[in-house]
């Protein structure tokens, strides 16, 4: 492979991530449109459609390896690859956990927890993923940090869901043990969305983290 052969190739690849987060995204949106308009059809679009993204990790997962196995990159391009190996896994989680958006709009009957806006925390996960990255793309590692400081907005805003959630259960009068398991599992399904976009914005920091590593060989925000 002639070098500028392999400049291409890593140019390509980094392309290639850039359209797999696109589609990611995508899902994401569509998981959580669905889950607002308790749209059956559009949540198994989304399910069905984890197929293609799991094809998209796989094969840039190769394209990876075979850039490592063919060639001897130096540094630069050596944490390059690296980076980018792990940011595909965490846009293949993300694409797992817009699928289980649209399992829990499957198995939603009704919205107890009107105090709980599911829809302004997805916004806030939707954003840091795109921005994560743009900032891979530019790599602006600025933004990188700046996105471990939106992560505790989200993880402030999913501790206050949780909380409401809880009290709500507290307070509630409920009159038969088929009306208890109703709730539960209406309880049981929110707090695991929840928890879920709560990942999407851990997984846009992981990729925050190995930008910065990739860009100045710092691995401050990685744990």
């Amino acid at each position: 492979m002639a070098r500028q052969s392999y400049q291409d190739k890593l140019a390509e690849l980094r392309e290639d991530i850039l359209y797999m987060s696109e589609v990611v995204l995508e899902r994401l949106r569509m998981g959580l449109d669905a889950l607002e308009q308790k749209d059956d059809d559009l949540a198994n679009e989304v399910i069905t459609g984890d197929g293609e993204i799991n094809r998209m990790y796989l094969d840039l997962e190769q394209d990876c390896i075979d850039l490592l196995a063919l060639q001897q990159p130096v540094a630069s391009d050596l944490r390059f690859i690296a980076a980018s190996f792990k940011i595909i896994t965490d846009l293949e989680r993300i694409g797992d956990l817009a699928v289980n958006l649209g399992e829990y709009t499957l198995e939603a009957e009704r919205d107890l927890f009107p105090d709980v806006d599911v829809q302004a925390m997805g916004e806030m996960t939707l954003e840091m993923v795109s921005e994560a990255m743009s900032a891979y793309e530019r790599e602006d590692v600025d933004a990188c940090r700046r996105l471990a400081v939106d992560d505790d907005d989200v993880d402030n805003f999913a501790e206050r869901a949780s909380s409401i959630v809880v009290r709500d259960l507290i307070e509630r009068e409920l009159d038969s043990p088929d009306e208890v398991e109703l709730i539960l599992q209406d309880v049981s399904r929110l707090l695991l969305t929840i928890r879920d976009l709560e990942r999407v914005g851990d997984h846009a920091v992981n990729i925050a983290a190995r930008t910065l590593y990739m860009v100045e060989n710092d691995d401050e925000l990685i744990y």
